[in-house]
């Protein structure tokens, strides 16, 4: 069965991903409904993940192969 990495429960909490936090205008702060300014890797008890905030890292690049690397 396929399991997104978007609901998985190793996803830590961060106030950059909760359904009450807003990017401030500088990008560095979150404006929290509930707490104010607050840092985005923090959290409180108010958290609420919103799966839609959630920006996926980027795959890693495949390496460079050459003809030499497929010989016996």
């Amino acid at each position: 069965m396929f399991h997104s990495s978007y609901f998985s429960s190793e996803i830590p909490p961060e106030c950059r991903y909760c359904r009450f936090g807003f990017f401030s205008s500088d990008g560095v702060h979150i404006l929290c409904e509930k707490k104010g300014v607050v840092d985005p890797f923090s959290s409180c008890k108010k958290y609420r993940y919103a799966p839609l905030k959630r920006i996926p890292q980027r795959p890693k690049p495949l390496p460079q192969f050459d003809s030499g690397d497929f010989e016996l």
